[in-house]
């Protein structure tokens, strides 16, 4: 959908109705020294926050490239080379069938981190359609939906996915099915309380009182005013879903033997832990490492896009 440019009215809406903005690094005469407070806000970024987007786009290029990255063929079986120590030539050892635990913790990204955005993508994309629906209608419909909400939030997510991923047969795709079935309404309530409370605020009261159209109101000024929090929500979620995946092909039901998903790799290591602790170390580091990383991304998003946490900052 092409959304047209906006009017003059909804510049005016937008500027304050033609009163002037300041500038952001204007100085506020009522505040000493504000604008070098600002200067050592902008200067004075968490070095831990900062190192984790730069540790959260490695992960993602490695998701992307990994296969290729790999040293060795990530599915080769080869009994001569089984349980080897981690050593110059296999820098994580191998396990219990001879396959480089490193080319597969590096294949395995791409599997563990696919999913994961899968299943967040969906989530949002229902959870944002239906709690938006919910927030414009005031009708019903609003309270149809919110009970469907209600009772999939009532109920634990871990035990809904491992029962539809049982019930659809153990696979990543069920695993993913599952997961996205079951995440939704988290979301759909989050954007509901905070289209609502956009929708009432002044400037859309203003924007619909110059006559703006109930979809452009909607594209133009309620959603993309709203939907910011998600970002930061979908930032941490990451490692939930992730832990989710993992723990399902864990335990049998998701990703399968030989697939380098890392949940499935710590669940073909796990009864060699006396004589091969590599193979279970390594994926279990890397899923812990990808969580935090992407929980202190959050973090960061959430610092940036919440005025008062920026303006402590």
């Amino acid at each position: 959908m092409t959304v047209p440019p906006l009017s003059a009215a909804e510049r005016l809406v937008g500027t304050g109705l033609g009163g002037t903005v300041p500038a952001p690094d204007q100085a506020d005469p009522r505040r000493p020294n504000g604008s070098h407070a600002r200067s050592r806000r902008r200067t004075r970024g968490p070095a831990a926050e900062q190192l984790a987007v730069a540790a959260a786009i490695v992960i993602v290029l490695v998701a992307v490239v990994g296969p290729w990255l790999a040293p060795h063929d990530p599915y080769t079986v080869d009994l001569t080379q089984q349980l080897r120590s981690p050593s110059t030539g296999h820098w994580f050892g191998t396990d219990v069938n001879g396959r480089d635990i490193l080319s597969r913790v590096l294949a395995g990204a791409r599997a563990t981190l696919s999913a994961t955005a899968i299943v967040l993508a969906v989530a949002t994309i229902v959870g944002t359609l239906i709690g938006t629906v919910a927030a414009l209608s005031r009708t019903i419909i609003d309270e149809i939906l919110m009970r469907i909400c209600d009772i999939g939030l009532a109920l634990p997510s871990i035990v809904l996915a491992l029962g539809l991923a049982a019930a659809l047969g153990p696979s990543l795709r069920s695993a993913v099915i599952a997961m996205a079935a079951t995440w939704w309404p988290g979301y759909a309530r989050l954007v509901r309380a905070v289209v609502r409370e956009t929708r009432d605020a002044e400037f859309v009261d203003s924007a619909r009182m110059l006559g703006v159209g109930r979809m452009r109101l909607v594209l133009r000024h309620v959603l993309p005013n709203s939907l910011s929090i998600l970002y930061v929500q979908v930032s941490l979620d990451v490692a939930a879903v992730m832990l989710t995946i993992s723990g399902l092909s864990f335990i049998g039901v998701g990703a399968q033997v030989p697939s380098a998903e890392w949940g499935a790799m710590i669940s073909a290591a796990a009864g060699n832990v006396g004589n091969g602790w590599w193979a279970v170390l390594f994926p279990g580091l890397a899923i812990a490492f990808t969580a935090i990383t992407f929980n202190l991304v959050g973090d960061w998003l959430r610092v940036r896009t919440d005025p008062t946490l920026r303006e402590r900052a």
